[in-house]
């Protein structure tokens, strides 16, 4: 669980004095609260909404209304990334206020058809976890899990699509989209360079290191979700790691605003950090690959133990992601037995 957003900080401080108010709402998740953003500026935005829930909508209402705002007099809605903490009263909010929403245009169809796409994002999962070794017994109580956290989103209509490179135009500042690919498909942050703050959403969070999911492409056709012996396994961590790097050079920045926990500074430190982080984890599953061949769903357990099933895909994501690293350098090979379950051995001669 990620720190509590404190108001009294000096990070809470200086978004206020750019006009920027953070708004935690409450989420069912292990994660705890989701910081919305309120822009005060002109047009008057908010930066992802909630999860949809009547929870959260009265928190959201409650907290505009201590800043003398109210949902109808918002004139446009971000959505920073496709997870559903994030999006949830998207719809609802959009129809009270009749203000646009914005989002990464290769989301706009997913969240279009968002029941189609979640159930499709379920048989990928499963497919993947049954490739990688966890039982099917898992897989089933996973999608089960699943189905009921769905009603945490909902469907929406993006009105305006933004690409990496778009420039957002506002009265008092000027917010740069970048497209950070990683812990989902389609992160995106904010940068503000003039007063140096980064609305970083999930792709940086102080607190906690975010979780690089193994996830759908955003363009896959819907009726390919299901396949195992298709199912092509993306490089999540890499991809995030890649994004971090750009991140880290971003240019000077004196205040990030994340989508849970506490605002911070010193974006380069804690990239750097990560960096050692996830190379030691790399480490670690190198040497338990060395000893013996074991497939994904082994090295999850060897190094968190038997979790709870809400948690075993998104440990089976972080072991597959390191061992995506090993690959690349050479260390690790990837082969199937006879029930086409993946299984990692060490190679002799690893490449620089």
């Amino acid at each position: 669980m990620s720190a509590l957003w404190d108001h009294d900080s000096a990070e809470a401080a200086a978004a206020r004095e750019r006009g920027i108010h953070a708004i935690p709402l409450p989420t069912p998740f292990a994660i705890g609260p989701i910081n919305t953003y309120l822009l005060d500026d002109d047009p008057l935005t908010l930066i992802d909404t909630g999860p949809n829930s009547g929870l959260a909508l009265d928190a959201l209402e409650s907290e505009l209304g201590k800043l003398c705002k109210t949902i109808e007099e918002l004139e446009l809605i971000i959505i920073s990334h496709q997870h559903m903490d994030h999006l949830g009263l998207t719809e609802i909010i959009a129809r009270r206020s009749d203000a646009p929403v914005a989002a990464l245009a290769s989301l706009a169809p997913c969240l279009q058809q968002y029941d189609e796409w979640m159930e499709a994002d379920d048989r990928f999962a499963a497919a993947v976890m049954l490739r990688h070794g966890i039982p099917e017994e898992t897989c089933l109580a996973l999608r089960s899990v699943s189905r009921s956290f769905r009603g945490w989103g909902a469907p929406t209509t993006v009105t305006q699509l933004l690409a990496e490179g778009d420039e957002l135009s506002f009265r008092d500042r000027t917010l740069t989209v970048h497209h950070r690919p990683g812990h989902s498909p389609s992160d995106t942050i904010f940068f503000d360079a003039e007063h140096r703050t980064l609305l970083a959403a999930d792709h940086l969070i102080a607190s906690v290191s975010s979780n690089p999911l193994i996830a759908r492409p955003l363009d896959a056709p819907l009726d390919e979700a299901d396949d195992a012996a298709q199912c092509a396994r993306p490089k999540s961590l890499m991809i995030y790691l890649d994004s971090l790097a750009k991140t880290r050079e971003i240019g000077p920045i004196d205040l990030i605003l994340p989508g849970h926990g506490p605002g911070f500074v010193n974006h380069v430190e804690l990239i750097d950090e990560r960096f050692r982080l996830h190379k030691r984890r790399a480490e670690k599953l190198y040497d338990l690959i060395a000893e013996k061949p074991r497939s994904g769903y082994e090295l999850a357990q060897a190094l968190w133990g038997n979790v709870a099933v809400t948690q075993a895909y998104l440990t089976l994501s972080e072991a597959l992601g390191h061992v995506d690293v090993l690959i690349s350098e050479g260390r690790v090979a990837e082969h199937f037995d006879e029930d086409g379950i993946a299984y990692f051995e060490a190679t002799s001669s690893p490449t620089s």
